[in-house]
Formats: structure tokens, sequence, C-alpha cells
């Protein structure tokens, strides 16, 4: 049998789905934005069976881009963990009846603390939306499943509006690439954008020479250097550059000429140079614009310290 069929309508019923949630955005998702932007605790989000998985990716998404937030089992909360909310803490809560039961029990004791409640459902006339502080639609009308049932368009749905709801934090906190990777030391887009310089320069066996160096020295310390670049100093200060491009460009004008020049009749004067601490990805935007593949690390004093080139960028 060819599956492919089948696998093409499940996309396009969920891709309704969520078109059908654009109608469902309303003022009720702004006083959402406002209530956990005036949050002084943690948002605390819930929900039972499959709305429960959505709920803790909702709040692993919600963590990891500025919304301090866990996932807590309404059942567990039942059996000692309500605890864990406090009066300055908000919960969003997830149900796509809007009639679990595990999850209304636990409302009055949200009421008579005054701790606000974002409900999200499929149902605007459900309990949980009566109880919520604020409501978020995310009705469908069907699920994916050939036979209707199993939650499919309405997992996608609820997970695309808690994907709405973390975007929409993310432009009221300003939130930025730089904080994002906070969030993802670890991580390769963490790792991009925290480090600098300092931390993948080169600083051994550095091609350096004098600008008198005559050019046919020059291409033993080019090749040997392995950078494709050799510098050029006056006074341990960085006076300029020549790579093996600047060689052969030389070799084919100069032709016969090509050993009596020096270094310093080819070279770069004005090399792009940056401190220890510029960031990896203002590098490759220097490489990029440039279109070079190294970059000088050097002191206020224009002192070399290293080099930086397009492989030790690739973390």
């Amino acid at each position: 049998m060819n599956y492919k069929a089948t696998a093409i309508k499940c996309i396009q019923d969920e891709s309704q789905a969520l078109l059908e949630l654009i109608p469902n955005i309303n003022d009720d998702f702004n006083k959402a934005v406002e209530i956990i932007l005036n949050c002084k605790g943690k948002l605390i989000v819930t929900g039972v069976g499959k709305s429960g998985h959505i709920g803790a990716k909702i709040a692993a998404t919600l963590s990891s881009t500025g919304t301090p937030s866990f996932f807590i089992n309404p059942l567990d909360a039942f059996h000692g963990d309500l605890g864990v909310i406090q009066q300055n803490d908000v919960i969003l809560a997830l149900s796509n009846s809007g009639q679990t039961d595990e999850l209304l029990r636990f409302m009055p004791y949200m009421m008579e603390h005054n701790i606000p409640v974002i409900g999200m459902s499929g149902n605007p006339d459900s309990l949980l939306a009566k109880y919520a502080t604020a409501h978020l639609n995310s009705a469908v009308s069907r699920e994916a499943c050939p036979l209707g049932l199993a939650p499919t368009s309405s997992t996608t749905a609820a997970l695309a509006l808690g994907d709405a709801l973390a975007c929409a934090l993310m432009v009221a906190r300003n939130f930025k690439a730089t904080d994002f990777a906070q969030y993802h030391p670890g991580g390769t887009l963490g790792k991009r954008l925290l480090t600098r310089a300092k931390d993948v320069m080169r600083t051994e066996d550095l091609p350096v020479i004098s600008p008198e160096t005559k050019l046919g020295e020059a291409v033993i310390h080019v090749s040997n250097g392995r950078l494709g670049l050799c510098v050029a100093t006056v006074n341990d200060q960085v006076a300029g550059i020549i790579t093996d491009g600047d060689i052969r460009r030389a070799m084919e004008s100069s032709q016969d000429k090509f050993f009596q020049l020096k270094m310093e009749d080819i070279m770069t004067r004005t090399p792009k140079m940056v401190s220890p601490e510029t960031k990896v990805t203002e590098i490759e935007d220097i490489m990029h614009r440039n279109k070079i593949h190294c970059v000088l690390v050097v002191d206020g004093e224009k002192h070399l310290l290293g080099v930086v080139d397009s492989f030790r960028t690739m973390i």
C-alpha cells in the first residue's frame, strides 16, 4: 500500500487547524501575555494526558526564552505538590475539552489564593474557560486522525498556541539571540554566540616577519604557517599582511622581478583586526562582508596576539 496520501491528508488537516486558530486570537491573548509579564513568581504549566505532554513542551519553550516556567501534573498536585504554587505565581492550564476533572479540582484552590489562571482549551464555554482569568481558545474543527478520535490536530493547535505565547513574550521582553544563548550555553548556538576571539585564536607559531623581508622568503613563511597569510610587524606592532592570493598576483604582475620585491611592496597595510573579546559571530560577519578567511587579534596597541581563521569559527 502507498501511505503517502494518508500522510499528506494528515498534514493538510493539521495545517488547516492552525489557520483556524487565527480568528481565535483575541483580547484574552493580550491579557494572558500581560499577566505573565507582571508575574513576580513562576509560570506553572499543568495538564493531563496528551495535554500534559504538550504543556511540558510549552513550559520548556517558555523557560528557554526568558519566562521561568515548569510543568506539574495535576494528579501530583493533589498528593503534596500544591506547596510549590505560591501567590505570586501564574497557572497555565491545558485541557482540550476544558472539562478535565483532575484539572478542575484544584481550580478552587487557585481562586481562593487569588492565583491567576490562564486556561487553554478547545471549548470557550467550558468550566476551565469560566474559571480562567484569561482563556486561549485552541478549538479545531476536526482531528487529523482517520477516525477523528486521537488527539492530533488539537494537540498541534495547542502546541502552536503555546509557541505563539512564547513568541509574544519574547517580543515584549525584547529577548535577543544573546539572551537565548545564556539559556543554552551547551548548545551550538550558545557556543557560537558566547565564544570570543580569545577562545579560538591561534597563538603559537604565527607567521610573523619584517616588512623588509623579500617575497621569496615570505612565501616559505606563508607555507609553513598554514594560515594562508603572513603578518608584518614593526616594534611588535602589526604593520600589514600578505596572503597567498597577494603572492600569486604579485608573481603574475612582476614576473622576473618578483624575487626583488619585499613584503612591504605588496602588503595590505590596514588588515582586519579585532580585540580578544570580539565574539565569533561578529568575526564571521567581518569575514563574510570582506570576503576574507582570517582576522588578526590584537591588543589596544596593535600588538599581535593571535589569528582567527574561518575553520576556528566553526564550533
